[in-house]
């Protein structure tokens, strides 16, 4: 798990990036939704939520998803989430 902001910023990024690699993750503007950036459909969603919750082992309920359409919106809710110690397993 990260240990810094910072650090999990960089994580997310770089997960993004591998599910829309067409993606310029340094043009990122953290507080626009993703599918106003470029184009990130609903399986796209399915696979991000995928990909955190094998990186950072929280079970992330579908109802969730909202939550992880934005870089500043997703590093909220994941540092809630680690932060309070809900983890899988």
């Amino acid at each position: 798990m990260p240990a810094s902001a910072a650090e999990l910023n960089g994580r997310v990024l770089e997960l993004l990036a591998g599910v829309a690699p067409d993606v310029d993750i340094q043009a990122v503007r953290p507080e626009l939704e993703f599918r106003e950036q470029f184009d990130f459909d609903s399986m796209d969603v399915f696979n991000f939520a995928a990909a955190l919750h094998t990186t950072f082992g929280l079970d992330i309920p579908e109802r969730d998803y909202r939550q992880l359409l934005s870089l500043d919106r997703c590093i909220a809710y994941l540092g809630k989430q680690l932060g309070d110690g809900k983890r899988a397993q």
